[in-house]
């Protein structure tokens, strides 16, 4: 197993400073904090459990990183969070990643030296050399809502195969075939875990096979516009479109009503998983799979704070429902 002399040889910096890099301390030049993380890495350094003991006084404050505070989905996620934190007398900061790593890793930086009790953490992929740091350090770490494949970390989240069933029983009862499915990055867990659900169930609910109605953004409006976009000048017909989270969805409808025309965008039925406030107003309304953001912030803090009295938490997916607003038959 590689000690802090390892990492502090690979990198090519002092005993010293290598422990103040992997403790969190500002007090390191950027280029030596980049070497120490990248060996950490590299050599899977795990902190022992003596040094992870000692390894700060306890301050009553927990960290919290949404991956896009624009998302309503987050919003209410980190409301819910804050509420449940103050319930258990802990102070919670608030961090946003923007959908970027090198963001998220900053803001780990950060919360690394204010010394938080605990963390909660909505990733936006693999493990980067910051995050590792982070694992190594021992604290206390729960995942909402995303998960990194290979971390040992409870995850609390939504049920994704569940909600993508909904939207295909759904799209079956209204007689769609010929369905544009606009998902997210594969790099990130739900959307990789909602474009798997959705293609093991497309056949055996009858809807189209053809990949060229399937294309991916980056879960924001701006990457989806520009995935339906390259699903148009396919030139494949379709009758329905479904959106693979909220922000995706509104990209999406944008696209359609920019390149179609609104006319022949209504005529276009969208069902989004996660449901925006403004769905039940749109022309036509859009039907959609609800998540429970709150309890999934409630439920993540309340296992962090069993893992900080040294309990198990073993993680909960959760319940999804549909809101059916569909008015009309199939054109």
């Amino acid at each position: 197993m590689a000690t802090i002399k390892d990492v502090a040889a690979r990198a090519g910096v002092s005993l010293g400073t290598a422990s103040r890099v992997l403790s969190g301390s500002s007090q390191t030049s950027p280029d030596s904090r980049s070497r120490v993380l990248a060996a950490a890495a590299e050599l899977g350094y795990i902190a022992n459990g003596p040094a992870r003991s000692l390894r700060r006084s306890r301050t009553d404050v927990l960290g919290l990183l949404v991956s896009d505070i624009r998302n309503p989905f987050f919003s209410e996620l980190a409301h819910a969070a804050e509420q449940e934190a103050r319930h258990h007398g802990y102070t919670m900061l608030l961090a946003n990643a923007n959908e970027d790593a090198e963001q998220a890793d900053a803001y780990l930086r950060t919360f690394a030296s204010q010394r938080i009790d605990g963390l909660l953490f909505s990733p936006q992929g693999t493990v980067s050399p910051q995050l590792a740091a982070t694992l190594a350090s021992g604290l206390p770490l729960v995942f909402l809502n995303r998960t990194i494949e290979g971390v040992d970390a409870p995850l609390y989240g939504t049920d994704n195969a569940e909600g993508v069933g909904h939207v295909l029983a759904w799209l079956r009862q209204r007689g769609h075939r010929d369905v544009a499915f606009i998902g997210g990055p594969d790099t990130i867990s739900t959307g990789a875990e909602r474009r798997a659900a959705y293609l093991a169930g497309r056949e055996k609910h009858g809807i189209s096979t053809d990949d060229r109605l399937l294309d991916a953004g980056d879960f924001l409006a701006s990457g989806a516009a520009e995935a339906m976009c390259r699903v148009i000048d396919r030139g494949v017909p379709f009758t329905a479109v479904f959106g693979a989270n909220g922000l995706t969805t509104l990209g999406a409808v944008r696209a359609l009503r920019e390149r179609l025309g609104a006319e022949q965008a209504a005529r276009i039925e969208v069902v989004s998983f996660d449901d925006l406030d403004w769905f039940e107003f749109a022309s036509p309304p859009i039907s959609a799979v609800r998540n429970d953001a709150s309890s999934i912030g409630r439920l993540g803090v309340r296992g962090l704070v069993d893992l900080l009295a040294g309990r198990g938490a073993p993680g909960r997916r959760i319940a999804t429902s549909f809101v059916d607003r569909s008015r009309r038959g199939v054109q």
